[in-house]
């Protein structure tokens, strides 16, 4: 039986959003109380909620845990990266964790993160987008954790690298830094519409006319 009375006293969640733009990493961290040394038998995973206006790419997530970077489960499974914020819907990760070494009671995961495009704006060049403190779950497949902290939760996955089946999760009582974290995202004001249209307009045209002139000089229509 672990200590989870120090969990509940002392589990901390901090994240943090790097790099600029659309492309962002959303790195976590979480600082138990528990050492990792007693937590060897069990997983530790954050299950994070994007709203609309955030997304996953399922491929570039199975790139990455095909070279050991991120293992992470996309619930729905089946993402569709070209919806625009308006017309997506909200996605579940549970991104599993790993020992921290600089923390003897830390565990940290790093998720890449894409903004959606959003409907131009009167007068704003960017929309703020909220993400939500996660969830720690902890499951432990050959060691029962006590209960009087760590409630049963509903997540059906395996333990990473414990088994192949799914487990008992449970979500861990914690304290964020932040309630949540917030996203900038860049987005078209409504006055470019015009000039946009006709700029592309007039690149098309003069690409095509290029294409066609270089087909007819060097074509073979014999």
């Amino acid at each position: 039986v672990l200590g989870a009375q120090a969990v509940c006293q002392s589990a901390v969640v901090t994240q943090q959003l790097l790099q600029e733009g659309f492309h962002r990493d959303l790195l976590l961290q979480v600082e138990l109380g528990v050492a990792k040394e007693d937590l060897r038998e069990c997983t530790v995973a954050a299950r994070t909620h994007l709203p609309p206006g955030v997304y996953v790419d399922p491929y570039e997530l199975a790139s990455l845990q095909r070279h050991n970077f991120t293992k992470a489960l996309v619930i729905p499974d089946a993402v569709d990266v070209e919806a625009p914020e308006y017309l997506a819907t909200e996605l579940a990760v549970l991104l599993y964790m790993t020992p921290d070494p600089r923390c003897s009671e830390c565990f940290t995961a790093t998720l890449p993160v894409h903004g959606r495009y959003h409907r131009p704006t009167a007068n704003n060049e960017t929309v703020l987008v909220a993400l939500k403190s996660p969830e720690i779950l902890i499951c432990c497949c050959d060691n029962r954790p006590s209960t009087e902290c760590w409630k049963p939760s509903d997540v059906e996955a395996a333990c990473l690298g414990r088994s192949s089946y799914p487990c008992q999760w449970y979500s861990v009582k914690h304290k964020p830094v932040n309630e949540e974290l917030i996203m900038q995202i860049p987005v078209g004001l409504r006055q470019h519409g015009f000039l946009v249209c006709i700029t592309t307009l007039l690149v098309t045209v003069l690409c095509s006319s290029v294409i066609l002139a270089a087909a007819c000089r060097y074509g073979d229509f014999s």
